[in-house]
């Protein structure tokens, strides 16, 4: 019997890592366009052109402007092209499983320094976005809601430890992480203010400890 050969392409190892590769240097290009100029004044043509590839090559590899920008904003928020969502990401996790409450929001207050290094400028451009591009504003509620319901299962964490100040409620309690935790103060406090970004999560920290943990949650109290 005649071997039936296969269709598919065969793709090796090292064309993936060259198709990785373009990736993110199309994504690198992105982001320099889009926070420089802001998302509607950069073009598929810039970015192509920016990167160093063809234009095809960004269609092919995002389908759409709107693409890019979702990609970008994936991989500022977790790290890598992984597929994983912060709430399975080890940095979130040990928040979740740090017994000491106040450590707890200490490494919140780390992982919310160190994301917004990566996405705070990007999140201007996302914002900004929304308001023009359906597909922008989709994405950027979806950011909002995730972002609120990791801040929740954090809080939910304290409650269970019954660390939460007396009378606190859940929903409360999350309402002022949430709002502590607003990429805002960062630019407020780094940006225009001239904050180090450590100096910010020192404060950020303390903020969140004083204002949702019961004293004697926090030993620093």
């Amino acid at each position: 019997m005649a071997e039936v050969k296969s269709s598919r392409p065969y793709e090796s190892p090292r064309r993936r890592e060259q198709a990785a590769e373009t990736r993110a240097r199309i994504l690198d290009a992105a982001r320099r366009l889009f926070e420089a100029q802001g998302y509607a004044a950069t073009s598929m043509n810039a970015i192509a052109a920016e990167a160093g590839v063809a234009l095809k090559t960004v269609y092919v590899a995002f389908e759409s402007k709107s693409g890019v920008l979702r990609e970008l904003w994936h991989v500022l928020l977790r790290g890598d092209e992984r597929p994983a969502p912060v709430g399975e990401r080890t940095w979130y996790r040990e928040v979740l499983d740090e017994p000491d409450p106040a450590r707890q929001l200490r490494l919140n207050a780390r992982n919310s320094r160190i994301v917004k290094e990566r996405v705070a400028a990007v999140m201007e451009v996302l914002e900004a976005a929304a308001t023009a591009d359906p597909e922008i504003q989709t994405l950027w509620a979806q950011i909002k809601s995730e972002f609120y319901e990791n801040q929740r299962a954090i809080v939910r964490s304290l409650a269970r430890k019954h660390a939460l100040k007396p009378g606190l409620g859940v929903t409360r309690a999350t309402d002022i992480v949430w709002a502590l935790n607003q990429p805002t103060l960062y630019h407020l406090l780094v940006r225009d203010r001239g904050w180090s970004p450590a100096r910010y999560e020192e404060w950020l920290a303390d903020a969140f400890c004083s204002q949702i943990l019961a004293a004697a949650a926090d030993p620093l109290r």
